[in-house]
């Protein structure tokens, strides 16, 4: 029986989907709901990096100090949002739940966090993508899949 179960989200349906299930299946794990942030690349949890719009009118990739401070604002004004939903679908099932907010590449960062804190499951939705938006997005949950060093549970 898994005793912490990782559930990565960005927040869409599917991703809470895949709380709910975690939730359920494993009533007496420890759930940690982590939402990956992005500032690179255009995947899990991004907040529109490549086309933001700043005060300063700094241009998307840009350097300047205050384009990454708002950058990083309205990183976790996104994921406040993301955790609030959580908590309440974990509410609503009488369950707690614990959140992290991670910065960098999703897949890496799901599996890294998966080794470094003893995770038992992973238990994350997939968009099932395929053809030219799979090739140009990439797969996070593919990703993770193939790598990780614990049993995954993939909802859909």
């Amino acid at each position: 029986m898994a005793q912490t179960v990782l559930v990565p989200t960005e927040g869409s349906p599917l991703s809470m989907k895949a709380l709910e299930t975690a939730l359920v299946d494993y009533p007496d794990a420890d759930i940690v709901v982590c939402h990956v942030m992005d500032p690179i690349g255009s995947g899990f949890g991004l907040i529109d990096v490549m086309r933001p719009t700043f005060e300063d009118g700094s241009p998307p990739g840009s350097v300047s100090p205050e384009y990454w401070r708002e950058w990083h604002e309205k990183a976790e004004e996104k994921a406040a949002d993301v955790f609030d939903d959580a908590r309440e679908i974990a509410a609503e099932h009488g369950r707690s739940i614990e959140t992290v907010l991670e910065f960098g590449e999703p897949g890496d960062v799901i599996l890294e966090y998966a080794e470094d804190h003893d995770v038992d499951r992973i238990v994350m939705g997939s968009h099932c993508r395929t053809g030219a938006e799979r090739f140009l997005l990439g797969s996070v949950a593919e990703t993770v899949v193939k790598r990780a060093p614990v049993p995954i549970m993939v909802v859909r």
